[in-house]
């Protein structure tokens, strides 16, 4: 046996692999942002045809299906699953979903393509600072690690921290109104529902390369991430119901890297950059945090706030 074999064969006995080919992961990790910001204006659309309800409603999925716009955005959603897959399977958690941080600023350009709305000078200015904001965080935190088998003992205590968090947040959701705290306490719990499914989408990635398909398969990694995301999904439908999207998408957006970094330094031993560096990176984060506070005050915002149900009873009225 070669060096190199002999190499692979102890990679993968340890769960680590030599080599991620980080560009490659990042062109993944854009595409799917893209395909996310698609998906969640369709399916923004689509959530304002049905009739809404104080609680969560068990038949507001069967009620989207029967809409072809709400298809289309789950085609766009599956889409961004296959790109997701492809970036986590050669990338590290840790530079993978801080990217979908894009979601934002790309979900509002699709969203004044397809209103035929023009998006403001200071709206594009906003998208650049949040761009910009983003590369220097990045940069300057060098996110690295390469492992690819997480331990059991590791995933419990991970899994029991974000299934707390979620019930929490819904449980606060349920008991305001409709309006910005529902939809941002939803819209964080989605955060950590989508962190949860992309940690536990690598490992089943790499369990699919390693032993194939039935590995994947036997993986109670492969149905816990299918799980977490059915959840994921059902409340990111609650809570582009619940209130404006310029409330749910910056928490969701957000709140998924910033639990991605944390899931991918606990559980798969990825590092970034500490000493001086952290001052560069705490000035991307605030670059990006100013960069989606201008684009939540733009008008276009106002264009996908959720009618009221008075709104909606006079619409359906003679």
């Amino acid at each position: 046996m070669s060096g190199t074999s002999r190499s692979a064969s102890r990679a993968r006995r340890s769960g680590r692999w030599p080599k991620l080919h980080t560009p490659l992961s990042v062109l993944f990790a854009i595409c799917a942002a893209l395909s996310n910001a698609v998906a969640t204006v369709l399916q923004r659309k689509a959530a304002l045809t049905v009739p809404s309800s104080k609680g969560f409603r068990a038949g507001l999925i069967l009620d989207l299906l029967r809409r072809p716009v709400w298809l289309a955005g789950i085609l766009a959603v599956i889409a961004a699953a296959v790109c997701q897959a492809l970036a986590l399977a050669t990338g590290p958690l840790t530079i993978v979903q801080p990217l979908f941080i894009l979601e934002l600023p790309l979900t509002l350009i699709v969203a004044s393509l397809l209103m035929h709305r023009r998006l403001p000078g200071r709206g594009w200015l906003a998208v650049a600072v949040v761009v910009a904001g983003l590369g220097v965080a990045l940069a300057a935190a060098s996110p690295s690690g390469n492992r690819t088998h997480v331990e059991l003992d590791r995933w419990i205590p991970a899994l029991a921290v974000c299934m707390g968090l979620v019930a929490g947040l819904a449980l606060a959701a349920l008991r305001r109104p409709e309006g910005r705290a529902r939809a941002a306490c939803l819209g964080a719990a989605t955060a950590i529902s989508y962190a949860l499914t992309a940690a536990l989408m690598k490992a089943s990635t790499h369990i699919l390369e390693e032993q194939g398909l039935g590995g994947f398969l036997s993986a109670w990694q492969t149905y816990a991430f299918a799980a977490t995301g059915v959840c994921a999904l059902f409340l990111l439908e609650n809570a582009m119901q619940a209130g404006p999207l310029v409330a749910s998408q910056p928490a969701l957006t957000l709140g998924d890297a910033l639990v991605s970094l944390a899931l991918g330094i606990t559980l798969y031993e990825e590092s970034i950059r500490t000493g001086w560096w952290l001052l560069p990176q705490l000035f991307g984060v605030a670059l990006i945090a100013a960069g989606v506070l201008a684009l939540a005050r733009i008008p276009l915002t106002q264009a996908m706030v959720a009618p009221d149900e008075e709104d909606r009873a006079a619409e359906r009225m003679p």
